[in-house]
């Protein structure tokens, strides 16, 4: 799976729990979390379906890697294949 297609996932699961934002507007830093005022519940389900649609586990101990775009690109980058 090549960056983009994994940011359009990760896109995609955003908007399932935050419909009304723009997850292309977040700078790459941006804790996602904070930008799209989504709680601990909403951010879980974010991971979870992230998870399932590309097969790749998040564990607990690794949500810390994933606050931001970009940490999200790298962590699940680097976890495939």
């Amino acid at each position: 799976m090549t960056s983009e297609e994994i940011r359009q996932v990760i896109y995609r699961n955003l908007r399932r729990i935050a419909p009304e934002c723009d997850p292309s507007e977040l700078a790459p830093e941006e804790n996602i979390r904070e930008a799209l005022d989504i709680d601990s519940f909403g951010f879980l389900q974010v991971l979870i379906g992230i998870s399932e649609e590309i097969d790749i586990e998040i564990p607990e101990t690794d949500y810390a890697q994933v606050f931001t775009l970009a940490g999200m690109l790298n962590y699940l980058t680097r976890r495939q294949g």
